[in-house]
């Protein structure tokens, strides 16, 4: 997985830093709530019915055991021993005092973790298939692209005030288990008649309390083009993205006004007029993720007390056969651990129980 560079590094704690100085004049009265309000939802913190509650990031779903063991930590110590695990691959804190969300997020940041446009009106946290880089019917991991999406949109200074929140989701299947068509934008890996890899990009999708499927807007992407392209999107819809209403302001209400045929052409012009401008720096960067997604040395083991389990227990081979999924490596599994049990919230998980995974 993307392990962060010092430049990331840097740049997290910074923003750890200047969110602790807004936090303290929050506290001594020096920002009204009103004036913290825009600053808080720069960094993933909500108040709901009067309190705190802060949304960490999970880019494209990936955790190692070591961020897992420090979600359970901070489950412990700020809030009340649990942390809630959402569909688009975050971890909501939903009891943490407003003076420790700081050394909450130093602790984060200490894993390669944060809470950066977790909320707001910009580009979110960048989602994907959640068998990603695993999946046996994946034509390719799609986690190094979704890592260039997130470092392209984080802190991009033409997209931290949109007309209303944005969400992009990535998939490598033909299976569409990351909802593509349920987002903003939508890219579905595929190959065009020479087998040549790209994307089918849709746009406009999305739920809530107007849903509408996403429409395809290019049949086929090539790789090179991703970023420009999605930048010539965001940008027309930056453009012409209604600010009047919030609950008109999403994209799908913007590509449904406008008509997919302007919208369409009004993206391809902004694409002509920025594809030269990314100069290959894109592509540079690409390889280099590319190579922190590079697949572990898979061991091999015996089946013998699988098959025998498998075959003496009816609830072990019951739950093997909901549970397990076919993975890209010959003699493994996926293994699918369901946060919906019987009585409780789902999408919860106890700080032990994160333990019992990361181990």
């Amino acid at each position: 997985m993307y392990q962060y560079s010092d430049f990331d590094d840097a740049f997290v704690r910074e923003r750890v830093a200047q969110f602790r100085a807004q936090v303290e004049r929050r506290i001594d009265g020096s920002l009204t709530e009103d004036e913290f309000k825009p600053l808080r939802l720069m960094n993933g913190l909500y108040l709901q019915l009067h309190a705190y509650m802060l949304r960490v990031a999970i880019p494209y779903g990936t955790l190692d055991s070591r961020q897992m063991r420090q979600l359970a930590m901070i489950a412990e110590r700020w809030d009340k021993g649990y942390g809630h695990f959402t569909t688009r691959q975050n971890v909501q804190f939903n009891w943490p005092m407003l003076a420790d969300v700081p050394d909450i997020l130093e602790a984060l940041a200490d894993v390669g973790m944060h809470a950066i446009q977790t909320s707001g009106n910009t580009i979110r946290n960048v989602t994907a298939d959640h068998f990603a880089g695993a999946a046996a019917d994946e034509i390719a991991d799609p986690r190094p692209v979704a890592e260039l999406i997130r470092q392209w949109s984080t802190d991009h200074p033409e997209f931290q005030f949109l007309p209303r929140k944005f969400k992009i989701a990535v998939t490598g299947s033909p299976n569409d288990r990351a909802v593509t068509r349920a987002h903003d934008i939508g890219l579905r890996m595929i190959r065009n008649e020479t087998g040549e890899p790209g994307f089918e990009v849709l746009v406009g999708g999305g739920l809530g309390r107007t849903p509408m499927i996403g429409k395809v807007i290019r049949e086929f992407l090539p790789r090179t083009d991703v970023l420009p392209f999605l930048e010539a999107i965001v940008s027309v819809y930056n453009a012409l993205g209604r600010r009047d209403n919030k609950y008109k302001a999403r994209i799908k209400i913007t590509v449904a006004e406008n008509g997919l045929d302007e919208f369409q052409a009004r993206v391809n012009t902004r694409f002509k007029q920025l594809r030269s401008q990314f100069g290959g720096a894109d592509q540079a960067m690409l390889a280099r993720i590319e190579r922190s997604f590079a697949p572990p040395a898979f061991r091999s083991a015996p089946l013998d007390r699988y098959e025998a389990a498998r075959d003496t227990d009816p609830a072990f081979r019951s739950w093997t056969d909901t549970n397990l999924a076919r993975h890209r490596a010959d003699g493994y599994a996926i293994v699918t651990v369901s946060l919906k049990a019987h009585g409780a919230t789902p999408g919860d998980a106890t700080s032990g129980q994160m333990r019992a995974l990361a181990d």
